[in-house]
């Protein structure tokens, strides 16, 4: 009985590392046609989004056919609950991946203004969705607790392109449109870090059965510490 549940909690695994890459290619592909400025690009993103959809289904059905049909243990359970809260995340990055695209279809953004920091903000972001999900598969606290702690950084970056794009709508050359797409756009990117930092709290819950926050983070970057013994 029981070897045949930790299949089903590989397969599991499994699934949910598949809808991961799933919202890496989304958020990529979001951030490509950003710093491209690429309409057609952009309009390849619902596709992605679909897939993601029917993934976050599939997992979903697995987790509570897992809860309803077993009996886990206290690390099972937390597993297989983090699982669920992980994938909602997960499906909200690529929904907010999606609405970049849905803005940048319009064709109003045809250039990135210098004083902007979109290109830095993006990297920020796409390197915190990656290492939460790379905190996921190697089920490494370390690595979520880092991801948590860098989320101070995407805010820096959203920060400084709000002000600068609220300083350009003031000029009387202002493109008001392009520069009202890209503050929304920059909002989205900042929403996205901000599910990073969620799933990288679900993977450290599902380790620990403790919910880091954002001030106990930096300890635990450093250190695992002790762990709640499994019964």
């Amino acid at each position: 009985m029981r070897s045949h549940f930790d299949k089903q909690l590989e397969a599991l695994n499994k699934e949910v590392i598949t809808m991961g890459m799933l919202c890496e290619a989304a958020i990529d592909k979001a951030s490509q046609a950003l710093l491209g400025c690429d309409a057609a690009l952009a309009g390849e993103l619902p596709e992605l989004l679909e897939q993601v959809n029917q993934k976050e289904r599939q997992i979903e059905g697995v987790c509570l056919r897992l809860l309803l049909q077993q009996q886990p243990v206290a690390r099972d359970l937390r597993t297989v609950s983090a699982a669920l809260k992980l994938v909602t995340d997960v499906e909200r990055i690529a929904d907010q991946s999606a609405d970049i695209g849905e803005i940048l279809a319009l064709g109003n953004v045809r250039r990135l203004p210098e004083q902007v920091p979109l290109k830095d903000m993006t990297a920020a972001v796409t390197k915190m969705v990656t290492e939460s999900i790379d905190a996921f598969v190697k089920q490494d606290r370390k690595i979520a607790c880092a991801v948590i702690k860098y989320d101070d950084v995407v805010d820096g970056y959203f920060n400084t392109a709000k002000s600068a794009l609220i300083e350009a709508l003031k000029q009387p050359d202002a493109d008001a449109e392009a520069s009202v797409d890209l503050l929304m756009i920059s909002k989205y990117f900042e929403r996205i870090a901000d599910h990073a930092v969620n799933i990288a709290k679900w993977v450290s819950f599902s380790i620990t059965g403790e919910l880091v926050s954002e001030e106990t983070s930096a300890l635990g970057a450093l250190s695992d510490g002790p762990r709640p013994s499994e019964k």
